[in-house]
C-alpha cells in the first residue's frame, strides 16, 4: 500500500508543480497583454483569450492537488475535534458518496463535449481569436481522472489511518 501512495503522491505533486508552472505562464501572459493594451494600445484576442485558458487548466488540475495536500475547504468546526479514526473515516464517506460519484459523471459527460468540438474544429468565434477550443474543454476529462486518482489517493491514505489506529503499538501488552 506504502509504494501505491507513493506512486500516486508523486504524479499528483507533479501536477501541482504543473500547476504552478501553468501560473507563471499565466502572470507573464497577463503583464504581456497588459503592457500592450495601455503603452501601445495593442489588444490581442488571442492573448486574452489565452488567460482564460491558462487560468481554467491550472485551477482544474489544481483540484486534485488540493485534495491530495487536504486544503481544500470545509467547516473544521467539528471535524478538528474528531479523532483520528473518525476523522478518517469522515474523509472516506467524503469521498465515496461525494467526491467520486459527481467526478465520474463529470468525467462520463466531458469526453463527448470535448469529441464534439475536436470533431466540429471548433475555435474562438472572435476574430484573432485561438483555434481547436478542444484543446482547453479536454482540461475537463484530464483534470477529472486526476481528481479520481487523488480520491483514490485520500482513501488509500484514511484507510492506512484506520489500520494503524487500530493496531496495537510495538512493544505494547
Amino acid at each position: 500500500m506504502d509504494s501505491v501512495l507513493k506512486i500516486t503522491g508523486k504524479i499528483i505533486d507533479a501536477l501541482g508543480n504543473f500547476c504552478s508552472l501553468l501560473m507563471v505562464l499565466m502572470i507573464i501572459n497577463v503583464f504581456y497583454d497588459v503592457i500592450m493594451r495601455y503603452f501601445f494600445n495593442d489588444v490581442s484576442i488571442g492573448m486574452q483569450e489565452l488567460e482564460w485558458h491558462l487560468f481554467a487548466a491550472m485551477f482544474m488540475f489544481g483540484i486534485a492537488y488540493t485534495l491530495k495536500e487536504d486544503a481544500h475547504v470545509r467547516v473544521d468546526v467539528f471535524y478538528d475535534t474528531l479523532s483520528a479514526k473518525k476523522q478518517a473515516l469522515v474523509n472516506i464517506f467524503g469521498s465515496l458518496v461525494l467526491a467520486l460519484p459527481i467526478t465520474l459523471v463529470i468525467f462520463y459527460y466531458s469526453w463527448d463535449y470535448t469529441f464534439d468540438a475536436y470533431q466540429m474544429g471548433e475555435g474562438s468565434a472572435d476574430p484573432g481569436g485561438l483555434p481547436h477550443r478542444w484543446i482547453v474543454r479536454s482540461v475537463i476529462p484530464l483534470s477529472s481522472l486526476f481528481l479520481i486518482l487523488a480520491i483514490f489517493h485520500v482513501m488509500l491514505t484514511q484507510v492506512k489511518t484506520l489500520i494503524t489506529s487500530t493496531q496495537p503499538e510495538k512493544g505494547a501488552q
